[in-house]
């Protein structure tokens, strides 16, 4: 029986463009592992058609006073809210993740936009009035041009959304570069912003591989490039991009640890680890993927969480029911299971393990996909792979430390500093922990501690490559460049030449 594979190609200067590369990838539910699509892998005179697209339309959206920017932006806001459910539905059929979680993450999206609304605000400068004798000072931030998005796989609507909102109500134009693996909420997404009055050539997609991601780096008109995904993907864009003159904003990976303390709440605790290490499959670069359990912790805790790992409700997403989903692709369910084996390898306990999940009670229709259970593991050590390494999967380890002070060093030691969270009833000591950590984002008794639209997203260390955090105030400051502009008219301007640095007079 041949399966047939509907085109998934690109939207470039308003309309959709057919892929003419003759490349293409797979897009697969993973519930059924069902092949349902064909992405077109774009060539990069492809990339091109787009990057020259949304060139052309710069001058003129620019130019747009950004009340009349934010109106479509209103326009686009409703739009979604209005079709909130069927990009959910398309996000759950393409990536797997349940279809409340995917609701959540169109939410997310959404509250960007909100933000993106009132970009005229933003976009103020300041104003200085008689610096000097008979002069003004001021200043104001102008769109950079041409800038474009390079989004992973495990938020295709949202991680888009933290950037092109922000940077096209800003006066940018916009070209994204979605994950092939679930590609089809990108172009939904177009398709609404063009009925909310976009102008065409504004917003641009192009679905591809490393061949359009490198084309995007070396093309001379796009001015900025952001980018979420691995920490080695994101060292290359950035040592890419800006070695060849771009604004870079690349964001890596994590490892984020959850700290549990002996006063805290251990039913919150556990609760609080199974959603965050669980949810989404672990497929998350803000999951917690270690537990430092303190102290006498693990023996109150470590019972509870065990029961809960091994009753997860993994089910298809599209069950109303279902917790966790499959895992996106048949090639990650395979790292992640080499990632259990070798924690076992490594010498630490594994107290639930996920590979022994039975498809068949997933649903009807799927037995041919990509499921997994929870797994949990002990005594795992710094030393380990499974602890230093991103496996980006349903895996929670267990670290078990004396005290605040050894979790923070071990915390503080590790390579990333994406995301990290404590648990505590103590102000004290979530005093003391948010000072003392060193990562980017903190969570106090928060399992997942994701800014809100109006602050920034982004991580230390290896986390995040480049100066600016995603969105939020930093956001328009990264995608606008500031101008300064002092001016004197020919009244007040002495007579004759000045030859030294001019001073306030």
């Amino acid at each position: 029986m041949q399966v047939t594979k509907t085109p998934i190609d690109h939207f470039i200067n308003g309309r959709m463009v057919a892929n003419t590369s003759g490349r293409t990838q797979d897009v697969t539910n993973p519930a059924t592992g069902t092949v349902t699509g064909a992405a077109g892998l774009a060539s990069a005179a492809e990339v091109g058609a787009a990057v020259a697209a949304a060139q052309a339309a710069f001058p003129a959206w620019a130019d747009t006073p950004p009340i009349r920017r934010s109106r479509v932006m209103f326009k686009f806001l409703e739009l979604l809210n209005k079709h909130k459910d069927e990009l959910a539905h398309l996000i759950t059929a393409e990536h797997g993740k349940v279809f409340t979680d995917a609701q959540g993450e169109v939410s997310r999206g959404i509250d960007i936009v909100e933000f993106a609304c009132g970009m005229p605000q933003l976009l103020k400068g300041d104003f200085t009035d008689q610096v000097s004798t008979g002069i003004d000072n001021w200043t104001l931030r102008q769109p950079l041009g041409v800038v474009a998005g390079i989004t992973p796989f495990n938020f295709p609507m949202m991680v888009p959304m933290w950037m092109f909102p922000v940077a096209i109500a800003a006066g940018n134009t916009f070209v994204l570069k979605p994950s092939p693996t679930d590609p089809s909420a990108s172009l939904r997404i177009a398709e609404l912003f063009k009925e909310a009055g976009l102008p065409d050539g504004v917003f641009n997609v192009v679905q591809g591989d490393k061949v359009a991601v490198d084309a995007l780096l070396e093309h001379p008109d796009v001015k900025a490039i952001s980018f979420v995904g691995s920490t080695p993907i994101a060292n290359y864009i950035y040592e890419t991009g800006a070695r060849h003159g771009k604004r870079v904003q690349a964001l890596g990976g994590a490892k984020n640890h959850m700290v549990v303390m002996p006063d805290a709440d251990i039913d919150q605790a556990v609760d609080a680890l199974i959603g965050a290490g669980y949810g989404s499959a672990g497929e998350r670069c803000m999951a917690i993927s270690v537990a430092v359990l303190v102290g006498d912790v693990a023996e109150r805790l470590l019972p509870k969480l065990i029961e809960r790992t091994k009753t997860l409700k993994v089910l298809d997403g599209e069950h109303l029911a279902a917790e966790m989903g499959p895992i996106v692709t048949k090639v990650a369910h395979e790292r992640i299971t080499g990632y259990i084996a070798l924690g076992e390898k490594e010498g630490a306990t594994l107290l639930a393990d996920g590979r022994k999940f039975d498809a068949k009670t997933a649903g009807a229709g799927c037995d041919g996909g990509f499921w997994m259970g929870g797994t949990l593991f002990d005594h795992v050590t710094p030393e380990m792979r499974i602890y230093k390494e991103e496996i980006f999967g349903p895996v929670l380890s267990c670290v078990r430390v004396h005290d605040l002070k050894e979790a923070v060093d071990l915390i503080n030691a590790h390579e990333f500093g994406n995301g990290v969270s404590c648990f505590t009833r103590d102000g004290n000591v979530a005093r003391e922990f948010g000072r003392r950590i060193q990562v980017g984002m903190v969570g106090i008794n928060v399992p997942i501690p994701v800014p809100m639209a109006w602050h920034g997203f982004g991580g230390w260390k290896k986390s995040l490559f480049g100066d600016m955090h995603a969105f939020g105030e930093e956001g328009v400051r990264f995608y606008t460049k500031q101008k300064s502009i002092m001016q004197r008219w020919p009244e007040s301007t002495p007579k004759g030449a000045e030859f030294v640095m001019p001073t306030a007079k």
